[in-house]
């Protein structure tokens, strides 16, 4: 790893083989390690780091090996302070908020918004329009596909045993499946699966799947009624 210099912006560092868009905005004091590409029309604001690889505990279940770097699409806002790791694929006209952690492999799909403060972990796939709010926590392994609400201080997790496994545990990421919404301070435990334009409400704890198109409150989280037709997605394009 190699940082120099650059005149481009103020305290900005570049790596080797970066590539920035001639039309990049960028802010005070970024730092943009080897090999990230930034696609035209992209708005890097202040503080913001891209491209960093990952220190890893020697427990850690993260994949290892060479990353390759990162690359940001056409028309990407990374607002101040966000962090986000090589390897890591940002789709056009994404916004990943202030503060936002994106980490190694994950991808995040066109015009999705991750809010600030929000963490995808290694590996976490965000599909296309998806909205992450404020605070949100996405584990590793987890698939978030298009369309998706992820409301503020939602909570993901991935490992029944709380550390207290082998290397031969599996650890299991939730699965949001298409244009279901998931309330603020929602907890979904390991392997849980939100079925398509399901409904999760606020603070609800969910322990088993949601199947599609269903309403689900409370902790443990239960159901409570079907998604009426007038609250597709379709219904408020």
């Amino acid at each position: 790893m190699s940082l120099r210099a650059d005149s481009r912006a103020p305290g900005l560092h570049v790596g080797e083989g970066v590539t920035i868009a001639a039309d990049v905005v960028l802010g005070a004091h970024v730092t943009i390690h080897d090999g990230t590409v930034i696609g035209a029309g992209c708005v890097i604001e202040d503080g913001v780091v891209l491209g960093k690889h990952p220190r890893l505990a020697r427990h850690s279940s993260a994949p290892r090996g060479k990353l390759p770097g990162l690359v940001l699409g056409e028309r990407v806002t990374v607002c101040a302070g966000a962090i986000v790791f090589a390897g890591a694929q940002i789709g056009a006209d994404v916004i990943l908020g202030d503060q936002s952690f994106v980490r190694e492999r994950a991808s995040v799909g066109p015009a999705s918004v991750i809010g600030r403060g929000s963490v995808l972990d290694p590996g976490v796939a965000i599909g296309a329009r998806v909205r992450v709010q404020t605070d949100v926590y996405i584990t590793q392994g987890s698939v978030v596909e298009d369309d998706v609400f992820v409301g503020p201080g939602a909570c993901t997790t991935n490992d029944d045993t709380m550390s207290r496994h082998d290397h031969t545990y599996e650890l299991r990421g939730a699965t949001l499946r298409r244009a279901c919404r998931v309330g603020g301070g929602a907890v979904l435990v390991p392997g849980v699966e939100i079925g398509e334009e399901a409904f999760v409400g606020a603070g609800a704890v969910v322990t088993r799947d949601v199947p599609p198109r269903t309403l689900v409150v409370g902790s443990p989280a239960r159901v409570l009624r079907t998604v009426g037709d007038e609250e597709l997605l379709e219904r408020w394009r």
